[in-house]
């Protein structure tokens, strides 16, 4: 894993715009009615190829294949496990609740502008249920059967890094509290049994994609907009639900050096008012519980921006580093490049230089208003990390 030795690393949480003929080739895909694989299998490739290039061009050190092949970034694990059963209904894959708190608040924004904000693009609003109509149950022994889709993301990866030239390379993969929230279960006695059994099969994706070279990235939103799923819960409550979904992913992860994880935590992506948020000071402790190398935190949204303080009084392990987001998802603004560096020069008088990575608080492809936007807010990431190492290191 690449440290900033010498200067501010740039990367990003994850999910990047997909080309408008993939994108429908991938929802064709899911009705039951879409092109050959071989065909949808190449304009994967060419596209994680096109998105590589366009990370690598913007100023993006440590880049991904933008998760091209997936629809969705929170269900595509369904596709993975065997043991799973989806059913015709209305219900959607389960209450997903994460406006659980806020909506009680401000019921009529949500009913007014569908929990998406007034803008707020198509793909978002189609993702508010990971692009499943119809909830999915676990009917039987989970185990892990997607190893052929996994090393098509890594083959793409690898053959999208010749030629270019970039620090590192990330796959993301969904963590076992965020798949489990997407899941109805009808087969294990227990919620512990079942969070810990896909645990133990997506260890299976986790190690081949560090096996294959590349650093593995562990998107846990729910770790933090939980919160707002389980409205009933009290600090103390939460935390102890929490603390179980932490050790899940540390179960999940075993095998795998800490240096070779990222661990992603936001507070979701919706564009609403997130007033209800657990505060970062309250789950702080628990994200560094987790066995990995590097700590992407949302950080840059008006909720959440102050809580840079936070990390004066929650040190991090020794050897690891936080990559906080200092462009967002949250408004169609393309944040100046000063702020950019402002933002990373406070990080680094709390963690050290070298322990700071530029991050974004979300994936952004799906999340602004046009993918133009994604791009510009990459270019002015990338210009900040400049201004910021310049001030650092005095050059």
């Amino acid at each position: 894993m690449k440290r900033s030795t010498d200067r501010i690393l740039t990367s990003h949480a994850g999910n990047l715009p997909r080309p408008e003929d993939l994108w429908q080739m991938l929802l064709d895909r899911d009705a039951g009615n879409g092109p050959g694989e071989d065909a949808l299998q190449q304009r994967i490739a060419r596209a994680v190829s096109e998105v590589v290039k366009q990370q690598a061009d913007a100023g993006i050190d440590i880049v991904n294949d933008g998760e091209q092949s997936k629809r969705s970034w929170q269900t595509y694990a369904n596709t993975r496990l065997a043991g799973l059963e989806q059913r015709p209904g209305s219900g959607g894959p389960r209450d997903i609740g994460i406006i659980g708190r806020d909506i009680k608040e401000f019921g009529e924004y949500f009913r007014n502008f569908g929990g998406g904000g007034a803008g707020a693009p198509p793909t978002l609003r189609a993702g508010a249920t990971g692009g499943l109509s119809d909830p999915v149950y676990c009917v039987g022994s989970l185990r892990y059967i997607g190893l052929e889709q996994t090393r098509a993301d890594i083959a793409n990866l690898n053959a999208a890094l010749q030629g270019v030239d970039v620090e590192e390379a990330v796959l993301t993969a969904i963590a076992p509290g965020t798949i489990e929230h997407w899941l109805r279960n009808e087969y294990y006695k227990t919620d512990e049994e079942f969070l810990f059994a896909i645990a133990e099969a997506m260890n299976q994706e986790y190690r081949a994609i560090t096996d294959a070279g590349f650093l593995l990235q562990i998107d846990d939103p729910d770790l933090a907009d939980a919160w707002q799923i389980h409205a009933d819960m009290d600090v103390e409550a939460y935390r102890s639900f929490a603390d179980l979904r932490v050790e899940s992913i540390n179960v999940a992860l075993k095998g795998i050096p800490r240096e070779s994880v990222r661990l992603h935590v936001c507070w979701g992506s919706i564009h609403g008012p997130h007033k209800n948020d657990i505060p970062l000071r309250h789950i702080a402790d628990l994200i560094l519980k987790v066995n990995a190398g590097v700590y992407s935190v949302e950080a840059s949204n008006p909720r959440h921006e102050h809580e840079w303080r936070v990390w004066e009084d929650f040190k991090l392990p020794e050897g690891t580093a936080l990559m906080p987001g200092v462009v967002g998802h949250a408004s169609d603004f393309i944040e100046h490049p000063e702020l950019v560096a402002e933002r990373l020069v406070r990080y680094a008088g709390v963690v050290g230089r070298e322990n700071v990575i530029a991050g974004t608080d979300c994936g952004l492809g799906g999340r602004v208003g046009h993918e133009k936007l994604a791009w510009a807010k990459f270019e002015s990431l990338a210009q900040g990390a400049r201004i910021a190492s310049g001030r650092l290191w005095g050059r």
